[in-house]
């Protein structure tokens, strides 16, 4: 059974999310999602989600095409990634290519052999939702 992962902050759904995990899923037999903990956002975006971390949680939780949704590690960003062994990791349009090199490379350095995917944007000329 291949495990797929995305990981996002999935505060108010939209119909991008929904392409991501639709797509992301073709790359496996399970679909894994990590979220984002309120201090992680509030760390990259500058501001807390409106959504709290359980409440985001729970809501992707309850998509049919999501098999487990799980918060993320407070201190180790790889800690839940190196218990999870995805076979695949989805990442967004709008994560650098040079993140997913760095990416791969921390996996290695945790013995993953873990495949990086980086998906097409679901409607290029909009913007994502941290833009608006």
């Amino acid at each position: 059974m291949k495990t797929v992962l995305v990981t996002g902050t999935f505060d108010f759904l939209h119909g991008g999310h929904l392409y991501m995990l639709k797509n992301a899923g073709k790359y496996g037999d399970k679909l894994v999602v990590l979220i984002a903990r309120d201090k992680t956002v509030k760390k990259i975006k500058g501001q807390l989600p409106i959504h709290t971390e359980d409440e985001r949680r729970e809501l992707v939780s309850h998509l049919d095409m999501v098999d487990k949704a799980v918060l993320g590690d407070q201190k180790d960003p790889f800690k839940v990634i190196t218990k999870i062994k995805p076979d695949v990791i989805c990442l967004g349009y709008d994560q650098q290519h040079t993140f997913s090199l760095q990416l791969k490379e921390a996996l290695e350095d945790r013995g993953l052999k873990t495949r990086i995917v980086q998906l097409k944007p679901h409607k290029e000329k909009r913007l994502k939702s941290s833009q608006l």
